[in-house]
């Protein structure tokens, strides 16, 4: 546990993230909400970024089925769920305070049906009116100083706190959209729409509304976005060939791997796997150099 002065930080990586190999561009702080929050929110990333004048280093991720809330030091906005491949660029010095929100928070958020936000954002005033004002300054006064300090993160969260929690409570119909991605999200063996109809004894067009009117997409969406990151995960840590990472996560074959995964991510999953391995035999050459 953390010293009293500093927020609980979560170490993980991001399986979402399909961070570049030896991209040094940032630090990512990754926070878990106070558990009063967690009906709302999943989680916090703070990236504090430097890139030197004349470069760019762009953030790829395959979003999860959520909205986000990202408070940065010269925009604020609400994102929907980026059906595709989601990038952001980083360029000179910056930062951003960014809110993963549960699956059911994004309807509670928006004040109605999140299929309006697929693709696409609105500054967080748009969807917060005053509240989200009082946000932006709160948070903003918080970062300026230093954004790697853990009183700004604290600070900052707790503007996140003090502007979300008059949501609560979430709804019926969100706390089953929630247990339907988390279905969905922790069972590998979760492979048809079938499947989630069956597991929560919904047909198939009650399904299909629930996810479009509370996440914007499909449920065969949710399923085809965990075996990416999947994919993307098991790739990147040398976990087998691409056959083999077919197989596991129930593809028909190699082929449909390949084809899902080059669509939305504009590479194959061989030259990303290649890309991550090359890197990680470069930092054992040079550790080997140094004994």
């Amino acid at each position: 546990m953390k010293a009293d002065s500093e927020p609980p930080r979560l170490d993980l990586v991001e399986r979402a993230h399909l961070k570049e190999p030896g991209d040094a561009s940032h630090v990512m702080y990754r926070y878990e909400p106070d558990p009063g929050l967690a009906g709302l929110v999943r989680r916090f990333w703070i990236p504090v970024w430097s890139v030197p004048p004349g470069e760019e280093a762009a953030q790829r991720v395959l979003q999860y089925p959520v909205c986000l809330l990202v408070v940065a030091h010269d925009y604020a906005r609400c994102y929907g769920v980026r059906t595709g491949l989601s990038t952001t660029t980083l360029a000179g010095d910056g930062w951003a305070v960014g809110v993963m929100l549960t699956p059911a928070a994004g309807w509670l958020v928006a004040g109605g049906p999140v299929a309006e936000l697929t693709d696409r954002h609105v500054d967080v005033q748009e969807v917060l009116g005053a509240a989200g004002e009082r946000l932006v300054d709160r948070v903003r006064t918080a970062m300026t100083p230093d954004p790697h300090a853990a009183t700004a993160h604290r600070a900052a969260m707790a503007a996140f706190d003090d502007a979300l929690r008059p949501l609560l409570p979430v709804d019926a119909e969100g706390e089953l959209v929630d247990r339907v991605v988390a279905y969905v999200e922790d069972d590998p063996e979760v492979l048809r729409v079938s499947q989630v109809c069956a597991a929560f004894d919904l047909s198939e067009r009650s399904l299909q509304r629930l996810v479009h009117r509370r996440l914007g997409l499909t449920p065969k969406w949710l399923i085809q976005r965990r075996r990416l990151q999947e994919a993307a995960e098991r790739l990147r840590s040398g976990g087998g060939t691409v056959a083999a990472t077919a197989a596991v996560l129930g593809y028909a074959d190699q082929a449909h791997l390949v084809r899902d995964f080059s669509r939305v991510t504009g590479t194959t999953p061989g030259r990303f796997a290649a890309r991550h391995a090359t890197a990680a035999d470069s930092g054992a050459d040079r550790r080997d150099d140094q004994m």
